[in-house]
């Protein structure tokens, strides 16, 4: 780089020229800088839509099939005693049920333990050991839970005693207020009770000082809960049954008496099925309209770091919106997705021997002039209570359900899984674009490269012609140095 001296000499503001006979290479370098920040957030805009429409287009896949729709709604005569839930399987109709026992969890209530004479401790507690119980065998002894064997002597605690029982597979707790061990299997159920026996003699006469024999304690053994769901008979570890597509979960026991279950199409859960994708494609294509129909922004561009220092930070947020804001407007490739979502949504299909639209159902765009602004194809459901446009007109769609669910559920099948296929299409991979992107990212990614290479080509010719300049000037301001120099020794 040429070593640059200001007009020392000459007194000319040597910068201020050079940098005016370099401002067309500068210009060049702006040029290209706000193209690509153009195109960066051009890139950003796309991104944004592109993430509406794969989300749109992830969701209606589940709606292609009928598993989607096989939706059931379920009363029981008497809550109060059990509660129930339908899958798409359970058989429309009603049922009876009686509840004549409930499920159980083995439970074992100690009895009260109380001090030997001489013992160590005072009060009874955690750290009371065997020994203070009364326990006076020489050895040890073994006590069996289940399958598992416990050892005890008499150094061992309450506690100790209690950590080995939780260890060995069942719930154990000490309460020192009543004095009592408490045990409890951990689930309710006859196969999920459990055994508390002594091994050998010292290990009878260790459960006798805890309060743990037969004589002593209060056992309820683990019991089964049982139904009879139209007169066939059910067992169950726990309180909850799963018989042909029906979950019943039993609260309390119904005697002689027997309640009913009623199973039906959930006509509401089907029709927000309807709903819910109907407003998901709303909020996507009304997205794509406003940024297609956006305010135009002529004249704006991307601003450098010079015209940035001469705004306000409000002024320079203000200008930047404005340009994002339009990026996409009246963009060919977002008015070519548009149109083919607003085609697939307004077809046809056949269903049985019958031909059937969205206007079948009650479920139309407004028109051009009754839409709301950048809301040209959005569907709104005649009578749905949530839309002030069509709400007072007769819900044909609720009706339908009722009337005739497969036709309806056959339809949102058919219509579902032509958006799919469409958007699909659109989000095809090739040369210019990657798989599930709508937009050309490939092609835009390698136009924001070739950016970066062009603006590095004029930034080093302004360089090259900063230095070329300076490099005059400098042999200038020294030429008259020695002029100046030569005159002053003449004199």
């Amino acid at each position: 780089m040429a070593i640059r001296i200001s007009g020392m000499n000459s007194g000319l503001d040597t910068e201020s020229i050079v940098s005016a006979l370099v401002s067309g290479y500068q210009t060049k370098v702006d040029k290209q800088k706000k193209a690509q920040t153009k195109l960066s957030w051009k890139t950003e805009a796309w991104q944004g839509v592109n993430k509406k429409v794969y989300s749109l287009y992830t969701n209606i896949n589940k709606l292609r099939f009928t598993s989607a729709y096989s939706l059931k709604k379920t009363t029981v005569s008497d809550s109060t005693k059990a509660t129930v839930s339908a899958s798409g399987s359970a058989v429309n109709g009603t049922q009876t049920l009686k509840i004549t026992d409930l499920a159980k969890a083995g439970y074992l209530t100690g009895g009260k333990m109380s001090l030997a004479d001489g013992a160590s401790s005072e009060t009874l507690s955690s750290a009371t050991t065997l020994s203070d119980l009364g326990y006076d065998a020489e050895s040890g002894g073994t006590i069996k839970v289940n399958d598992k064997e416990i050892a005890v002597d008499g150094s061992t605690t309450i506690q100790d005693f209690v950590s080995k029982l939780n260890d060995a597979g069942v719930k154990a707790s000490f309460d020192a207020n009543n004095g009592r061990i408490f045990v409890s299997a951990k689930d309710s159920g006859e196969k999920n009770d459990f055994t508390l026996e002594a091994s050998d003699e010292n290990g009878a006469s260790a459960l006798a000082a805890f309060g743990l024999t037969a004589d002593d304690a209060s056992r309820i053994k683990g019991q089964n809960a049982k139904i009879i769901l139209n007169g066939a008979e059910f067992t169950s570890a726990s309180n909850s049954f799963t018989v042909n597509g029906l979950t019943i979960n039993a609260t309390a026991t119904t005697g002689d008496d027997e309640i009913t279950i009623t199973t039906a199409t959930d006509v509401d859960g089907i029709y927000d099925k309807v709903k819910d994708f109907l407003s998901e494609y709303n909020e996507v294509v009304n997205y794509m309209q406003g940024l297609y129909n956006a305010d135009s922004a002529k004249g704006y561009e991307p601003l450098t770091d010079d015209e940035k220092s001469a705004m306000t930070d409000t002024q320079v947020e203000k200008w930047e919106s404005k340009i994002k804001a339009a990026l996409l407007r009246r963009d060919s490739s977002l008015n070519s997705i548009m149109n083919s979502m607003s085609n697939a949504m307004a077809k046809t299909y056949t269903v049985g021997d019958k031909k059937y639209s969205l206007g079948t159902f009650g479920i139309s765009t407004l028109g051009y002039f009754a839409s709301a602004t950048n809301e040209n194809y959005s569907y709104h459901i005649d009578g749905d209570e949530d839309d002030s446009y069509t709400s007072a007109n007769t819900d044909k769609l609720k009706a339908a359900i009722n009337e005739d669910p497969d036709s309806v559920i056959e339809f949102m099948k058919q219509l579902s899984d032509g958006l799919y296929k469409t958007l699909g299409n659109q989000m095809k991979s090739s040369s210019l674009r990657s798989t599930n992107s709508i937009y050309n990212d490939k092609e835009m990614a390698s136009e924001y490269s070739d950016y970066t290479t062009t603006i590095k080509k004029w930034e080093d010719r302004l360089t090259d012609a900063e230095d070329r300049y300076y490099k005059q000037f400098t042999a200038m301001e020294k030429a008259l140095a020695t002029l100046q120099s030569n005159r002053s020794e003449e004199h």
